[in-house]
């Protein structure tokens, strides 16, 4: 599971997805380990960088549960059981405030310093 995990962080560093945070929930939801929430610059970028993270997830072995949001989308929902990955633009992340929901659950940000 932390190769799923690294694999999404890296693919979305990589295609320059913005304020990528991790919330653990193994301990509080029984359908999935972690949330990834990313920002894209548009909804444009969004559709991009989930295509990316499928790719490179099912290219590592990994089966994609399912995908929800057009391309148009300003919320795109990557579901991989184990980690389900928001990428949000920078207007849908404001008004949903996924975070914020969690906020009281382990949280890492990256690029890490």
């Amino acid at each position: 599971m932390a190769e799923l995990l690294e694999i999404a962080e890296k693919k979305l560093e990589e295609k320059l997805a913005e304020d990528i945070t991790v919330i653990d929930m193994r301990d509080v939801n029984p359908f999935t380990d972690y949330f990834v929430i990313a920002t894209a610059r548009n909804p444009r970028h969004a559709s991009g960088l989930a295509e990316d993270v499928i790719k490179a997830c099912e290219e590592a072995g990994y089966t994609l549960r399912t995908r929800e949001g057009s391309d148009g989308s300003t919320w795109i929902l990557v579901d991989f059981n184990e980690i389900i990955i928001h990428i949000f633009t920078d207007e849908a992340r404001s008004l949903y405030k996924l975070e914020n929901l969690w906020g009281d659950l382990p949280v890492t940000r990256y690029p890490q310093d």
